[in-house]
C-alpha cells in the first residue's frame, strides 16, 4: 500500500493556489517500470502524474522503431496519396459503428466544427446479432483502404494496434499499482477479445497569421477558434496514447488554474492522456484533463497525429475502485481549486453501463451518423443541448 503525509495549510485570506496547475509535462520512461531495481521509482512519478496533471510522455517503450517509422509512413500516405473516391467509399456514416473516415469538419467538439481528416480504426469484431445491446454496434470489421492503393497500410496497423494493446495492459496495471491497487485491479473492466481504438489524423494549414504581442483577450479567442483542430475536451475510456507523427507543435493540456500548456512533439514518445472511464473509476483519483489542438498556421505545414486509445468493455458498469484512505487524501489536495469546463461523460447514476455513455458521446461527435442510424439518440442530445444554452443565457 502506499504511503503519504500532509501537512495542514496555512491560514490565510485568500485560496492556495491549485495543487495540480502544473507547468510543463513529465516525460516518463516505461523502462524503469520493466526493472524491479528501479519500478518503485516509476511508480512514485506516475502516481504524482495521475494525481497531478493526467497527461505525461511516455519514452523508451519498446515500440519497435521501424514499425513507429511505417506507421508515421503509412499515415501520410493515405491522406496525401489516397484517391477521394476511396476515401468516400470506406467514409464512416456507411456503416453504425463509427468507424471510417470522416471529412474535414465534419467531427464536432465543444459546439465548433474540429478542422481536421480523420480514419477510426479499431481492434476487429464481427457485426453483432439484433438482440444484443444497442451500444454492441460500436463493435464492427474495420474499414480498410484499398490494398491496391495502399498494400501495406492493413498489415502496418494491425501490428501497431496489437502492439499498443499489450503496452497499454501493461501501463493500466502500473496505474493500479502507483494507486495502491493490485496490478490485476483493472483486469475485470476488459473482455477477452477487448476492442481498442485507433485514430489517423491531419490537421490542414488553416489561413491566419501569427497574432501579434499586444494581441487582445478577444483576438486570441477568435484565433484560437479559427484553429481548432480539435477543441477543448477530455478522452473517454480509460487510457490513450498519442504518437504525434510530424514536427508540428499544437497539442496542448490544460492546467488547473485554466493555462494551456503546449506538448510539442518529443522524439521517440508518447504522449499520454487519461480518459473520463479512468477517473470515475478511481473516484477522481486519476485526473482526467482537458486537451486541444490548435491547428498549424499559414506555412508551417499540416501535422500528423495517431492516438491509440485503450479499449474497456462497454458492458461495464459504473462500480468504484477500493482506492486506500491516504490516496484519497492526497486526490482532495490535487482537486483544490481545479478548473473543469468540459462535460463530463461518465457520470454515474446517468447511465447504466459504459457502452451507453460512449454511443451517446459518438453521436453527439458525429452527428452525420446520427442523423442517419441514431435518429432518436440525436434528438434526445439536442434536446439537452438547447435546455443547457437556455440554462445558461439564463444565468448570464
Amino acid at each position: 500500500m502506499l504511503s503519504a503525509t500532509t501537512t495542514a495549510s496555512p491560514t490565510t485570506t485568500s485560496p492556495p493556489p491549485p495543487a495540480a496547475s502544473f507547468s510543463h509535462i513529465p516525460i516518463l520512461p516505461l523502462s524503469q517500470a520493466r526493472n524491479p531495481s528501479t519500478k518503485a521509482v516509476f511508480l512514485a512519478s506516475l502516481r504524482d502524474a495521475l494525481l497531478n496533471v493526467g497527461f505525461l510522455y511516455l519514452s523508451e517503450t519498446g515500440l519497435p522503431e521501424d514499425l513507429v517509422a511505417d506507421v508515421v509512413a503509412e499515415c501520410h500516405k493515405f491522406f496525401e496519396e489516397l484517391p477521394w473516391e476511396e476515401k468516400e467509399r470506406i467514409e464512416m456514416k456507411n456503416c453504425r459503428s463509427f468507424l471510417g473516415w470522416s471529412r474535414l469538419d465534419n467531427e464536432t467538439t465543444a459546439s465548433h466544427p474540429d478542422h481536421r481528416e480523420q480514419l477510426d480504426l479499431s481492434t476487429p469484431h464481427p457485426l453483432p446479432s439484433p438482440n444484443q445491446p444497442l451500444y454492441h454496434n460500436l463493435l464492427a470489421p474495420n474499414q480498410w483502404p484499398s490494398p491496391t492503393h495502399l498494400p501495406s497500410f492493413r498489415p502496418v496497423y494491425e501490428s501497431y494496434i496489437s502492439h499498443m494493446s499489450e503496452i497499454s495492459t501493461f501501463f493500466t496495471s502500473l496505474i493500479a499499482e502507483a494507486i495502491g491497487l493490485p496490478a490485476t485491479a483493472f483486469d475485470r473492466f476488459f473482455d477477452a477479445d477487448q476492442q481498442h481504438k485507433l485514430k489517423i489524423v491531419k490537421y490542414p494549414e488553416v489561413d491566419v497569421s501569427e497574432l501579434k504581442e499586444d494581441a487582445t483577450d478577444e483576438e486570441k479567442r477568435r484565433e484560437e477558434v479559427a484553429r481548432q483542430g480539435v477543441g477543448p475536451h477530455k478522452d473517454s475510456m480509460l487510457t490513450s496514447y498519442l504518437l504525434q507523427a510530424s514536427p508540428q507543435p499544437g497539442l496542448q493540456a490544460q492546467n488547473a488554474s485554466g493555462h494551456w500548456i503546449d506538448c510539442p512533439p518529443v522524439p521517440g514518445t508518447l504522449v499520454v492522456a487519461i480518459g473520463q472511464g479512468m477517473e470515475a473509476l478511481t473516484d477522481g483519483v486519476c485526473a482526467s484533463t482537458t486537451h486541444r489542438v490548435l491547428s498549424p498556421r499559414r506555412g508551417e505545414g499540416a501535422r500528423y497525429s495517431v492516438p491509440f486509445f485503450q479499449g474497456v468493455s462497454y458492458d461495464a458498469k459504473f462500480e468504484g475502485m477500493a482506492v486506500p484512505e491516504e490516496v484519497l487524501r492526497l486526490r482532495d489536495v490535487a482537486r483544490r481549486g481545479r478548473r473543469d469546463d468540459v462535460e463530463f461523460t461518465f457520470v454515474k447514476g446517468r447511465w447504466g453501463h459504459l457502452g451507453e455513455a460512449t454511443l451517446m458521446n459518438r453521436v453527439r461527435s458525429h452527428p452525420d451518423v446520427g442523423e442517419k442510424w441514431y435518429p432518436d439518440l440525436l434528438a434526445q442530445i439536442r434536446t439537452q443541448q438547447a435546455r443547457d444554452a437556455k440554462a445558461k443565457n439564463k444565468s448570464s
